[in-house]
């Protein structure tokens, strides 16, 4: 399908790997031109996207330092003349336990994950209202539904970050700037590296995958779809400030009170439905 985002302009933090890397290949192949933002540029990801025929910006950027935001926001619209599209992928985080918490990653997982995209968005939105159109895509995660061991700061964050994309939408879908978010579940990025070795750990590994209904893990290219078509007017032109889940259902997080075997079997042999009411 054509999304029309060809000509298009798009700023992608975190662009280079991970769920960033496959949101800015969906991207150039609609044949967007893209500046991917990061600490340390990806010369392999470059390279994938210049084979899409378009054009790329690489900006090093520490988006947990609110100058460098500024600044890659500026860079990005000088480069390439302006900005249509937004995504605000970049993101860490910094486990601690409730009772070992310390303010130095507390702050650092709020600088990189919210504040960085307040004030990313506070730039491309001033951007954005002079032309009177474009497109901001906020990932969040399904941390939000789904409470996790040490991670307090990093799910205040992404739950933050929904908050702000329902403000943003508010404030300015009246502009002609549409604003919506991606929640993404167990996808085994950089940030999710040890999703894998749980995943092959004999007596977690079952488990996990059975908490999702699809019983794998996310490939991080399978964001960039959904990305793309949340970022298009042609086809989500009426859709603002809301949140596509990406996550084989995991957000469901149903009570296992059955084994693999019987869920399997529940719908693979369909009979006559008991107790259906049906009476001679």
């Amino acid at each position: 399908m054509d999304l029309g985002l060809r000509g298009q302009t798009a700023l992608i933090t975190g662009g280079g790997r991970g769920i960033g890397r496959g949101i800015a290949l969906s991207l150039a192949a609609e044949g967007v031109d893209v500046a991917i933002a990061g600490r340390n540029p990806e010369s392999a990801t470059e390279a994938e996207l210049r084979a899409s025929g378009g054009r790329v910006v690489s900006i090093a950027v520490d988006v947990s330092r609110k100058r460098e935001v500024v600044r890659m926001v500026e860079t990005a619209i000088g480069e390439l003349g302006h900005l249509d599209l937004f995504v605000n992928n970049a993101g860490g985080h910094w486990h601690e336990p409730v009772t070992r918490l310390t303010e130095q990653n507390v702050n650092h997982t709020l600088d990189t994950n919210l504040k960085a995209c307040m004030w990313a968005c506070r730039e491309v939105a001033r951007h954005m209202v002079e032309r009177r159109r474009g497109s901001i895509l906020i990932v969040a995660s399904t941390i939000q539904f789904n409470p996790a061991y040490g991670e307090s700061a990093y799910r205040i964050s992404k739950v933050g970050l929904r908050a702000f994309a329902e403000t943003l939408a508010l404030e300015l879908g009246p502009l002609g700037i549409r604003v919506n978010s991606l929640s993404p579940g167990l996808f085994p990025t950089r940030l999710g590296a040890n999703l894998e070795r749980a995943v092959a750990d004999s007596e977690l590994g079952p488990s996990l995958l059975r908490s999702i209904p699809l019983r794998r893990l996310g490939e991080p290219v399978e964001c960039g779809p959904a990305a793309a078509m949340l970022l298009s007017d042609r086809v989500a032109g009426y859709i603002t400030g809301a949140d596509l889940v990406v996550d084989g259902g995991f957000h469901l997080r149903p009570l296992v009170l059955m084994t693999e075997d019987e869920i399997l079997s529940m719908n693979l042999s369909p009979g006559r439905p008991s107790g259906d009411g049906e009476t001679d």
